[in-house]
């Protein structure tokens, strides 16, 4: 699914005076001597992309590589080492000579990611697009690789049920929705379903690097594509170059236990736009105060579960189009707008509108099987629904904007069908997998709402040779290059130079300020710009894309 992306923009200074470069990497003793260009790789044949399109002119190429369902360690069965998976891949080829080559993953997990070639490269500066080659690629199971994860398109067909449950017998109702779906994706999706775990895809991402002729890889990875470079890093810490870890997840905290956090890191977010439109009462008309403006969305879910519009948004229609605020401050006027249409006027259309923009559909399904594919297996769930229960209560107490909608997104997984494997841990503890010891950029904003700012502290401990860039009261889930030019020079350091902020005795290691927060827009003035989803935990809502500033 295709996004745009914002444009580099404002002054700022050289950080250099901040910076200490870290210790050269020595290459692996036995492998050969890091080439000085990457464009002849030969064991991939890349040609032009049949279904995928450019974003904006660049030169996209595409390939395939088949490499095992199953790692011969992990076969229960010799058969099973004659299954195979092909992986979907993208490149845009560096506009000089190929030096380096980054391997980017947006998050999710269930995103398909092979668009993300275009998009990094058209938000690198243009010295990084001379030198790099950028390749992206579908995980496992997912967009273009084979086989692929479904489930059942008809399980977000509208008006589904209202998450927030009235009584024991709704609790019942879309518990049992959410065993079918479980149910589902065992019949549907074949015996792929066992093998999506993280440390599948790691697997996968360095018979990558070998069919690109790389003795070492850099690698950006957002959202879940933080935990699979941290994943990556352990399994094979002399292939990495440069590990750019963003709006990161939290290492210490498995699924279950992450989820939960992450709903009260999104109401948080909510708060923060109730707020805002608070501000631009002028604009929305929606109350002069946070309270108020909650209120008149809490009220709406109320008016929808009686009344959906248009026999198509309910309450849960609506939460997952009104998700992208705590995602982006970007999409907060066109949230805002729609809902003062409908609220003020009665205004349908724009409500719509972004129901179709950021809702689910029928093509949410292999993004949301992907997705369970992953977690579900990645660790262990509580089995009993009453643990369930007692936990959806209390956040929903806590944080009622997406409490129980979380609960339910995870629910499959009470009764998944595919084996489930420890959390991998990274960290020097004897039953922990060794953190990769090299040096790491990690970046994220305090007010992200997809995954709490709590987590990039956590894993900038669990990794010793990282440097923590904070965007200070930054609202964007997803923050290396998209804009903020602080934060961008040092990203931009690290992979020409190797060059990290000075790693300090804690905390943040350097600390930028926010970009601006958005102008409010009505729905008349607001020129459609639709962003696709890229995957849920992840569920990358990026602005509209501009070219970068030379």
């Amino acid at each position: 699914m295709g996004t745009r992306w914002v444009a580099f923009c404002g002054g700022g200074i050289l950080l250099a005076s901040l910076m200490a470069p870290p210790p050269a990497q020595a290459t692996p003793a036995g492998s050969p001597a890091a080439p000085t260009t990457r464009i002849d790789q030969r064991a991939l044949d890349w040609s032009p992309c049949a279904d995928l399109e450019p974003v904006q002119g660049e030169n996209l190429e595409c390939a395939t590589l088949t490499v095992p369902m199953v790692r011969g360690t992990d076969a229960d069965d010799p058969r099973d080492l004659d299954q195979t998976v092909r992986i979907a891949l993208s490149r845009v080829p560096a506009t000089g000579t190929a030096e380096h080559t980054i391997l980017v993953n947006p998050g999710g997990p269930g995103s398909p990611g092979r668009q993300w070639a275009s998009h990094t490269h058209l938000r690198m500066p243009a010295e990084l697009r001379e030198i790099y080659d950028v390749v992206a690629f579908d995980p496992r199971g997912m967009g273009a690789s084979t086989p692929a994860i479904t489930c059942d398109p008809g399980f977000f067909t509208p008006v589904r049920k209202d998450t927030v449950p009235a009584d024991a017998a709704e609790e019942e109702a879309l518990r049992a929705d959410a065993e079918a779906y479980a149910q589902a994706c065992g019949q549907n999706a074949g015996p792929i379903l066992d093998h999506m775990r993280t440390e599948d895809t790691a697997h996968d991402l360095d018979a990558i690097r070998v069919a690109l002729g790389l003795d070492r890889v850099d690698y950006l990875g957002y959202s879940y594509g933080s935990y699979l470079g941290t994943v990556y890093g352990s399994l094979y810490p002399d292939r990495v170059r440069a590990l750019v870890l963003d709006s990161v997840v939290d290492p210490n905290r498995p699924w279950y236990e992450s989820n939960l956090l992450q709903s009260r890191a999104l109401d948080r977010a909510a708060g923060n736009f109730f707020d805002w439109v608070a501000r631009h009462d002028a604009t929305y008309g929606l109350g002069a105060e946070g309270d108020e403006v909650t209120e008149a969305y809490y009220d709406l879910r109320v008016e929808l579960r009686r009344s959906p519009v248009a026999n198509t948004i309910g309450p849960t229609e609506l939460e997952g189009a009104v998700i992208v605020v705590a995602y982006s401050g970007r999409t907060w006027p066109d949230v805002a707008a729609a809902l003062a249409a409908w609220i003020n006027g009665g205004d349908a259309a724009p409500l719509l509108a972004l129901h179709q923009d950021y809702g689910d559909d029928a093509d949410s399904d292999p993004g949301y099987g992907g997705y369970l594919a992953v977690q579900c297996t990645d660790a262990e769930w509580p089995r009993d629904w009453a643990s369930w229960h007692a936990d959806a209560r209390g956040v929903h107490q806590d944080a009622p904007f997406m409490g129980w909608h979380n609960i339910w997104y995870n629910a499959p997984c009470a009764t998944w069908p595919g084996e489930s494997a420890p959390w991998f841990q990274v960290g020097e503890d004897v039953d922990e997998h060794p953190a990769y010891d090299g040096d790491a950029l990690i970046v994220h904003a305090t007010d992200d709402g997809a995954t709490a700012v709590e987590g990039s502290y956590a894993l900038r401990e669990r990794l010793p040779g990282s440097s923590l860039v904070i965007e200070d009261g930054g609202l964007t889930h997803g923050v290396a290059l998209t804009g903020n030019t602080c934060v961008d020079e040092v990203v931009v350091a690290y992979l020409r130079e190797g060059a990290l902020p000075e790693r300090g005795a804690g905390g943040a290691d350097l600390t930028c300020d926010a970009r601006a927060e958005p102008e409010p827009r009505t729905a008349q003035s607001t020129s459609p710009t639709p962003v696709d989803r890229l995957g849920p935990i992840g569920l990358e809502y990026p602005a509209a894309y501009e070219a970068p500033v030379e």
